[in-house]
């Protein structure tokens, strides 16, 4: 019988996560991780096997998350606009890079997408092409504002589509 883990999974994957959010996937490596959350890398190396294997379980985790703010957001608002608003995006940018090289955080990642889009026709009451243009729109303003770019409003995108 082992001995036992004085350090959950939970902690040793938010550590995993904090660095793919902070500093990319490349960041994700046992050193840093074992710097992260005070277990040796050999221990790491057990827990998961390769680095891929820590990788894919913390991008796991990254989605129940946002499976879970996703969840919350929804009963906390009655619109659209708000419930995008509440949902926030800050987190999904690495999430969806590091997700594209795995086929089971890509199928998470887009298991996510499918649920806010439900989401947002039954909130808009729209079709499902119109739920996944107001999706991208709210995407692509995400991310062109994190650049620097001056963004549209997505009362107005969602209004139009309505």
């Amino acid at each position: 019988m082992g001995r036992p883990r004085s350090i959950s999974d939970d902690v040793i994957l938010d550590a995993a996560l904090s660095l793919l959010m902070a500093k990319g996937e490349g960041a994700v490596s046992f050193g840093a991780v074992s710097k992260a959350c005070g277990l040796a890398p050999p221990t790491l190396v057990q827990r998961y096997g390769d680095r891929s294997g820590m990788l894919r379980a913390a991008l796991r985790r990254g989605w129940a998350r946002q499976g879970e703010a996703a969840d919350a957001a929804a009963a906390a608002e009655e619109t659209a606009q708000g419930f995008l608003k509440l949902l926030g995006a800050e987190d999904l940018l690495p999430l969806v890079v590091a997700s594209r090289s795995d086929p089971e955080a890509a199928a998470l990642a887009a298991a996510w997408r499918a649920d806010v889009e439900r989401v947002l026709m039954a909130k808009q009451g729209c079709r499902a092409d119109a739920a996944a243009i107001l999706f991208a729109a709210w995407q692509g303003r995400l991310l062109w504002e994190a650049a620097g770019g001056a963004g549209f409003k997505l009362k107005d995108a969602a209004r139009r589509l309505g």
